[in-house]
């Protein structure tokens, strides 16, 4: 009894430490069965439940509207333009406005305004440069000239570009209001965002174009304005001076001034 005592006591001391050693697991129903281990199991439950986020938002992601004409838009139809043309004398306007066409810009705009004939440059051959009325009315018509050609043909393109541009921007329009699963994956929906973004920037370049068309005219328009206010100036002063030096009075009618010119 004695040795069994002691051959217990051993074995009940390396159950003990192979106990203190081992991990968090244990058999169910006795030695032998099957085998738990907690650390194992919700290691488990986290992943499936990652598993079902991640389903959830894919789930998501390929779930489409069903109704989406409510956002839907139309847009406005550009008319072409249709320029009276009596004499001759709006020649090529029409075209101008409506297609792209640089060269009949130039010449329907020529035909259209009053030239600057061979008498008036022989005047002006004497005049000299920033100091003459006439040379700045002549700079404001040479600018104008180059500019409203330009101008023309800015609107025609434009005129042009949008009817180019209408099945394009129909088909983009008819795919991003489809309810069906044929176009609303996420990566179909992504493409027509970058579709959409780059008919914005196309649109946007077209209608850079016509601003610089209305800040070059706008410029011309300033040019005119400031001249018409300096020539009412610099008149001020030369009748001032005129009557500084001629006395108008009844007295002395025989030395009146004769020689303004408005």
């Amino acid at each position: 009894m004695k040795f069994n005592f002691r051959k217990r006591k051993k074995y009940l001391i390396a159950g003990g430490l192979l106990l203190a050693t081992a991990t968090p697991s244990f058999a169910i129903f006795g030695l032998g069965d099957i085998v738990f281990d907690p650390t194992s199991y919700a290691s488990l439950v986290s992943q499936l439940t990652t598993l079902d986020t991640q389903y959830n938002m894919l789930k998501n992601n390929i779930t489409h509207f069903s109704f989406k004409q409510q956002w839907q838009t139309t847009l406005s139809a550009l008319k072409n333009a249709n320029v009276a043309n009596m004499f001759g004398e709006t020649a090529g306007f029409s075209i101008a406005l409506n297609t792209n066409s640089p060269s009949t810009s130039m010449v329907a705009w020529k035909t259209a305004n009053v030239p600057v004939n061979s008498t008036t440059t022989s005047y002006l051959q004497g005049q000299t440069v920033g100091n003459s009325a006439q040379l700045s009315q002549l700079a404001m018509v040479e600018m104008s000239d180059s500019i409203s050609p330009d101008c023309l043909t800015a609107v025609g393109q434009y005129r042009a570009a949008r009817g180019q541009n209408t099945t394009a921007n129909g088909s983009l329009a008819q795919q991003q209001f489809d309810s069906t699963s044929a176009t609303n994956s996420e990566v179909q929906q992504l493409n027509l965002l970058n579709a959409a973004q780059a008919q914005q920037l196309t649109e946007a370049q077209s209608q850079g174009a016509m601003q610089v068309c209305l800040a070059s005219q706008m410029t011309v328009a300033n040019m005119q304005q400031r001249n018409a206010a300096a020539q009412d100036l610099n008149t001020a002063a030369t009748i001032q001076a005129q009557r500084a030096a001629n006395d108008t009075s009844a007295a002395n009618e025989g030395s009146t001034w004769r020689t303004y010119l408005p």
